[in-house]
């Protein structure tokens, strides 16, 4: 498995007639930003649920940072590194960004059975919570309610809530879905920060900000991976221009293959 941060060797899942994943293999390296494409229904989710651990594989195995994790449960991963966020943000809504930062790094500091005391007084806490807003472009937010924030606000604290924990990995699971033009910009900004200190690997359908930001490109169809390679390999792939990107990318005169 050389350098890679996380190896899946020909995982498959089943869901009665519907084969989700189909013997699919991936090497994420340590450091790279690999992203995960495919059309509506090729099973992305699938792939991801299975690498966080809320979905058991039928058959296959995963290997995180050397060790095998394929039947390990959500927060053993989560101990070792292995961070997600979701396609449906998920703040606590009535409570502020420094709130919501606080729960979290008092849950990843173990000090979630303190019933009587509020996250925000642990000293340990509250130095860290700077930190963690600035991290995430929501310094000066930190009073705000996550539901008075923007859709693109949402992300950027969801996504400071899962490096609460100081992941060695981040899956990040369609973050640009709603999102309008100024919030992309803004995440995608986030997200190039971010590939300097941490590895990612990025679900996503927004083409733009899948060739800007990743290193290496996995291409998923009906649950199997047919192609993976830097960008410009995918874009020039014919198996994957037939199968998903072609009709689009030469619509837009952007072939240069």
């Amino acid at each position: 498995m050389g350098d890679n941060l996380l190896s899946v060797r020909s995982l498959s899942k089943r869901f009665g007639a519907v084969e989700a994943s189909k013997d699919f293999s991936l090497d994420v390296a340590r450091g790279e930003l690999h992203a995960l494409i495919g059309p509506n229904g090729a099973g992305k989710t699938t792939v991801l649920n299975q690498l966080s651990g809320e979905l058991t594989p039928d058959n296959g195995h995963i290997y995180f940072d050397g060790r095998p994790i394929t039947r390990l449960r959500v927060h053993r991963r989560a101990r070792m590194g292995l961070a997600r966020s979701y396609q449906i943000t998920s703040v606590f809504n009535q409570l502020t960004v420094r709130e919501n930062l606080s729960l979290a790094i008092q849950a990843h500091n173990g000090h979630s059975f303190r019933f009587w005391r509020r996250a925000g007084d642990d000293p340990v806490i509250r130095g860290a919570i700077g930190p963690a807003m600035e991290r995430v472009g929501l310094e000066d937010r930190g009073d705000v309610p996550a539901a008075n924030l923007s859709h693109g606000e949402r992300r950027q604290l969801e996504v400071g809530m899962a490096l609460a924990g100081h992941p060695k990995m981040l899956l990040l699971d369609e973050p640009y879905a709603g999102m309008g033009p100024g919030g992309a910009v803004e995440l995608t900004k986030l997200i190039q920060r971010l590939k300097s200190e941490i590895t990612i690997l990025l679900v996503e359908h927004d083409m733009g900000a899948v060739f800007t930001l990743a290193d290496r490109i996995t291409v998923l169809v009906y649950g199997q991976a047919i192609a993976s390679g830097t960008p410009e390999e995918i874009r020039c792939n014919a198996a994957v221009r037939q199968a998903y990107l072609g009709d689009e990318d030469d619509a837009r005169g952007n072939s240069a293959c």
